[in-house]
């Protein structure tokens, strides 16, 4: 018989009653029964019940072991009488007969229990994330995991891509976040970077020759967490083609991903229909460039019904350059308890409330608007409103106005929190859209310096000529998906000429110098008959933490830094020794005060 086992914790069943076999595991709880003990026994497929009686010679070194000890038993298979069969384990039949045992591993007293649902700080969980990782919910959560990279394998490889393997460590690039910088020994005073992304080694794979390329990558960037980002690394599908147009691109990742969430989307509606929506329109539809299509309230624009109205506040507002009224329509939302309710919301984000009309069945039976903002502008304005949003009885709007930058973000977050308190947000669907034509540059509002607002490798719409005229006008071939408020994929046509290249970043500030100093690999070989390509990158870790209905990108990832960027489990990062820093000849400033 094997040295630990002859059947895993999941594989027994009535078939095997009879039988001497071997099992290794841990004690996932144990249970005193008159004198005859009762053992969980857990492995990564699933529990079998042992058991053990005072007649066994088992049972004085049974007695001795608590949750979460390592051991193996040996024992015989006997059937459950009937009354006492578990249909919730695959197991569930049989139970052993324990006639030997062996402690692999004893354990100590545990900062968090592996048995059970309680609920434990996330310093605690992460400190000791070996434990964590043992419950039942994170084990399903991370062989979700893998089991949906090995799908997404096997679905690239079956589109005709191939996987190739680009360097980890490189050189800096602006790609849009800070780079973690690693000191060369070999080099002093020189530093590589990790990639943020495997960007300029996936183009020259395509001048390579290489028609379609892809890689299950890691990506390091220094950020900031947030719920739905890792602050350090991160996994992504990435992938670039040869020879194609965004759509190309559209129409070969969209059957990747459907097909991905059909198969591990537990059964949640996957839309078929992916809209494409210009970045522009999903700024002024749903106040953000990652929408969440199952909440169908859409904004719009009703500057004005209040132009010279009698709310002064929105007509005083209206006289400045640059500024409109947006409604955010609330069907179903049509009474003063639940806009009450809103205004509370609003206050707590930093708003002095959100203006508010709803209609109701009047005392003369007919309907009319009420809140201040309709007894303020009149009937003749509120009922344009109604019409304008296609609104009836029991419905209500609220009313954002200033300059769209500022207060875009915040009727995003207030359509959301609409949708999702009257039950309009469809729950178990996955609905997405394509975020397309997005502004290549940003203008700097203090120094008026333009930068680039995205991609800087993006092709300009219209190539060199667009970018002789106003640079905020110009729109680039990239794209993002978003699916249910996040973004997943993000991608591009790339600029693959150098002549636009180099004027693309002259316009945010980088002389032809500099951009060779930078990316002199990539433009030297764009010199020697670049092909038109593109192509997009896919957030893996976003993709399992939408499958597994989480929240929480933490959630979702084997070994995660906590909200601090910090390793509380390994203590990183930590504080190099001497020895090192003269190797490399650095020095640590002490931390400003």
């Amino acid at each position: 018989m094997h040295a630990y086992r002859s059947h895993t914790c999941a594989a027994l069943n009535a078939a095997n009653v009879g039988q001497n076999v071997r099992l290794s595991g841990w004690v996932h709880r144990v249970r005193d029964h008159g004198g005859i003990l009762f053992i969980d026994l857990r492995d990564h497929y699933g529990i079998t019940q042992v058991l053990v009686d005072p007649d066994s010679p088992a049972f004085s070194a049974v007695e001795k072991v608590r949750a979460e000890w390592c051991i193996r038993i040996d024992g015989l298979v006997k059937a459950r009488d009937a009354s006492l069969v578990n249909p919730k384990l695959a197991t569930g039949e049989i139970e052993v007969f324990v006639q030997d045992i062996e402690v692999l591993g004893a354990a100590a007293e545990l900062p968090l229990q592996v048995f059970g649902e309680q609920e434990y700080p996330e310093e605690t969980r992460l400190r000791y994330r070996y434990l964590d990782l043992r419950r039942e919910d994170m084990q399903r959560k991370m062989t979700l995991r893998s089991d949906v990279v090995a799908s997404i394998r096997q679905r690239m490889w079956g589109k005709g891509f191939r996987e190739y393997q680009t360097p980890i460590i490189t050189s800096s690039s602006p790609e849009g976040a800070r780079d973690f910088l690693i000191p060369s020994r070999l080099h002093p005073g020189k530093f590589y970077a990790l990639p943020q992304a495997p960007q300029q080694f996936k183009q020259l794979l395509m001048v390579s020759g290489f028609d379609k390329y892809f890689q299950i990558a890691p990506c390091f960037r220094d950020e900031d967490p947030r719920a739905d980002r890792s602050p350090t690394d991160f996994y992504q599908l990435d992938m670039e083609m040869s020879f194609v147009t965004q759509k190309d691109v559209f129409d070969t990742i969209q059957p990747v991903l459907s097909g991905l969430f059909e198969e591990f989307g537990g059964g949640r509606k996957v839309d078929t229909e992916w809209p494409q929506i210009s970045y522009k329109d999903a700024a002024l539809w749903y106040g953000s460039d990652k929408p969440d299509l199952r909440n169908p309230i859409k904004m719009q624009v009703v500057s004005e019904h209040f132009a010279g109205s009698g709310f002064a506040v929105f007509a005083k507002l209206l006289e400045q350059d640059g500024t409109q009224i947006r409604a955010i329509p609330a069907p179903t939302g049509g009474s003063r308890k639940f806009c009450d309710r809103m205004n509370v919301w609003a206050q707590k984000e930093g708003l002095p409330g959100m203006g508010y009309i709803f209609w109701r069945t009047g005392d003369n039976g007919e309907m009319e608007a009420a809140g201040p903002l309709a007894k303020n502008i009149g009937p003749e304005r509120t009922e344009a409103i109604r019409l304008q949003l296609g609104l009836g009885l029991g419905d209500a709007a609220f009313f954002l106005g200033g300059k769209p930058a500022v207060f875009e973000k915040i009727a995003g977050k207030a359509r959301n929190e609409i949708g999702n308190e009257l039950g309009l947000t469809e729950k178990d669907r996955f609905a997405f859209a394509w975020i397309v034509d997005f502004p290549l540059y940003q203008q700097d509002a203090e120094t008026g310096a333009y930068e680039f607002e995205h991609n800087p490798f993006s092709m300009p719409q219209g190539g060199l000529e667009a970018l002789n005229g106003d640079p905020l006008a110009v729109r680039g071939y990239q794209y993002d998906l978003a699916c249910n408020g996040y973004e997943l994929v993000s991608g591009a046509i790339r600029n693959h000429q150098p002549e636009i290249m180099f004027k693309a970043f002259e316009i945010a500030g980088y002389g032809p110098d500099e951009v060779r100093r930078r990316f002199g690999g990539m433009v030297n070989a764009f010199t020697y008959g670049a092909p038109p390509h593109g192509g997009c990158a896919a957030g893996i870790d976003r993709i399992v933490m939408l499958l597994a209905d989480e929240q929480n990108i933490r959630e979702v990832i084997l070994f995660p830094m906590n909200q601090r960027a910090e390793d509380v489990m390994m203590g990183a990062p930590n504080e190099p020794t001497n020895e090192q820093l003269r190797e490399l000849r650095l020095r640590v400033l002490p931390p400003e005060a």
